[in-house]
């Protein structure tokens, strides 16, 4: 069963998840893809703010498609989290809290996780259609000229992912490699 996480995420909360931990998140979360991320640095270096609070945010590695009538957004799954190792940490540092993609991330990326309390969940990709189910409201706050890799603020409710990497530095990834590892051994043992 999953564990209901009303957002924004503060470090008391993400010092309570763990590694593979279900979690269905309620709340505000921000996509933002590469080209996002590439923005958010030069604004940062230009002394400017960034579009919105990244202190306790939440952003989504995704581009979503347009909506069909009658809908809140289309189609919104997880794009490939290690597009946004170079600047993850940079905004962790600033007291983004969480993460939500897909993938493995970079020794940095862990790093600064641990470092900071962060969080980095993992969606299930492939399931763009299905996730967009558990958006309730979107707008987009900033770089609308980037088509698909705007930034949007999402509501979204019971929003299904999993704990990757948690506050304390353990990574479902390569606790799960190893593990799978040492059932292969002991099989042909």
């Amino acid at each position: 069963m999953a564990r209901r996480i009303e957002l924004p995420l503060t470090p008391e909360l993400t010092a309570t998840l763990r590694a593979g931990d279900a979690v269905a998140l309620s709340g505000v979360i921000y996509t933002a893809r590469d080209a996002a991320h590439k923005r958010f640095c030069e604004l940062l270096d230009a002394g400017l703010p960034l579009p919105f609070d990244i202190r306790g945010a939440t952003i989504y590695y995704a581009g979503p498609t347009p909506a069909a009538p009658g809908r809140v957004i289309g189609s919104v799954g997880p794009t490939t989290s290690y597009r946004m190792d170079a600047y993850a940490p940079r905004l962790l540092r600033l007291g983004q809290l969480g993460m939500i993609g897909k993938g493995a991330r970079s020794a940095e990326v862990a790093d600064a996780v641990r470092e900071t309390g962060a969080v980095y969940f993992g969606a299930v990709g492939g399931a763009g259609a299905l996730l967009s189910e558990c958006v309730k409201s979107s707008e987009v706050v900033a770089f609308d000229e980037l088509g698909a890799e705007a930034v949007h603020r999402l509501v979204v409710e019971d929003f299904p992912a999993v704990v990757v990497i948690d506050s304390g530095g353990r990574n479902l990834y390569e606790e799960g490699r190893a593990a799978y590892l040492r059932s292969v051994a002991e099989l042909s043992d």
